[in-house]
């Protein structure tokens, strides 16, 4: 199979499952006032999705080594499927809170896993290009789940979209199955053969250090987004739609990375995309301390959509070589460290805005991912050890 078919298949489920992981925020007003419940409630169907998404990650990660990636991918986006067909008949809000756990985790086997995959079947002179293409999918998933669901729900209601996503999972499974039907089988799963290759995943210095980068970098990036619609309205700059549209902006900048990475791989290497993803993330979390109006967030949020995406499709590329025989474990941490790094940045933005305001706790996450930028380049710029080859 071409990396271009393979990244067409990929590209199916990565967009349907990143749309139905973002779908919900927008509509959560809508689904509190149809279940005669609270908005405060409602709201926490984002964590019921992330957690089991980001803790189901160290288990998913060595039964792909085990049994084929494709294999466990088919399956999860067929649990995925169901989930979602079941929470366009959910009755109550404790019914959706118990479906959303269980496409949360079924979902951790379709993004992580297909990065893994990549990871197999390109060369790693291709690698990021091809990891790049892939981002492209998943990032209009996510723009269109947070941008159109709110609008789809008023026509179509939040059932509707549920409906949406259940007919766009199906088009993805279908993909999958069929794109990966020659797959050859794979072994079994043994829990000590897992620890095996956590242990030498572990024990290796440039994993470790993947790792960090992503957990401080997710730290740093995320801390500020769930805060940016209440700060837009308490600046007078703008209300929820118009917060929208300015979180929409990082994912736009995360689409000028694909259409720039080749040239900047062809002409500025890795130590220098590294560093300039650094210094335009930083400069982004500097410009939203000051910013006051939803354009001018707008803005800076998609020049740091440009730097995260410098920053980490490098590391997502790199962390694919770290363990080649072992590359869905390693995928799994590296995804596990990036969940685990948001949810600590929310709560110590949290803690920032609270104690030395908007300004300074930006200032201090924008020193944190330069230094993230500069310490990769240094690091990941040396060539990676034979045994990690």
């Amino acid at each position: 199979m071409s990396s271009r078919n393979l990244i067409l298949i990929l590209a199916v489920s990565g967009f349907a499952s990143t749309f139905s992981a973002r779908a919900v925020e927008p509509m959560v007003g809508v689904i509190a006032r149809d279940l005669n419940s609270t908005a405060q409630t409602i709201a926490l169907l984002s964590a019921a999705f992330a957690l089991p998404y980001a803790f189901i990650q160290p288990i998913l990660g060595p039964i792909g080594d085990a049994l084929g990636k494709e294999r466990v991918m088919k399956v999860a986006l067929a649990l995925l499927l169901l989930a979602l067909a079941g929470s366009f008949f959910a009755p109550n809000a404790e019914t959706l809170f118990a479906l959303r756990i269980v496409a949360g985790a079924a979902a951790g086997g379709a993004v992580p896993l297909s990065i893994a995959l990549i990871g197999d079947r390109v060369e790693m002179a291709q690698r990021q290009v091809a990891l790049s293409r892939y981002l492209v999918a998943v990032i209009m998933g996510q723009l269109a789940g947070s941008s159109l669901a709110g609008l789809l729900a008023e026509w179509i209601g939040w059932r509707g979209v549920f409906g949406l996503s259940t007919i766009m999972l199906a088009c993805a499974l279908a993909a999958t199955v069929i794109g990966f039907r020659g797959a050859l089988p794979g072994g079994k799963f043994d829990p000590r053969t897992a620890l095996l290759r956590y242990r030498g995943i572990l024990s290796n210095p440039r994993a470790l250090f993947l790792f960090g980068s992503v957990f401080v970098e997710a730290t740093a990036i995320f801390s500020v987004f769930p805060y940016i619609a209440p700060l837009l309205e308490e600046r007078g700059g703008g209300g929820a739609t118009q917060a929208g549209f300015a979180i929409g902006g990082f994912a736009i900048g995360g689409l000028v990375y694909s259409t720039l990475v080749t040239w900047m791989l062809k002409n500025l290497g890795l130590s220098r995309i590294l560093i300039g993803g650094g210094l335009l993330a930083a400069a982004a979390l500097v410009a939203l301390g000051f910013a006051g109006d939803w354009k001018l967030d707008l803005m800076a949020l998609l020049l740091m959509g440009l730097g995260f995406y410098m920053l980490h499709n490098t590391f997502q590329a790199q962390v694919t070589e770290v363990a080649p025989e072992a590359r869905a474990s390693a995928v799994a941490l590296h995804a596990f460290s990036f969940f685990c790094g948001q949810a600590l940045g929310v709560v110590l933005m949290g803690f920032g805005l609270r104690h030395v305001g908007l300004t300074a706790s930006t200032a201090i996450a924008a020193l944190v991912i330069l230094g993230v930028g500069l310490n990769a380049s240094l690091v990941l710029r040396r060539p990676a050890p034979q045994r990690a080859r």
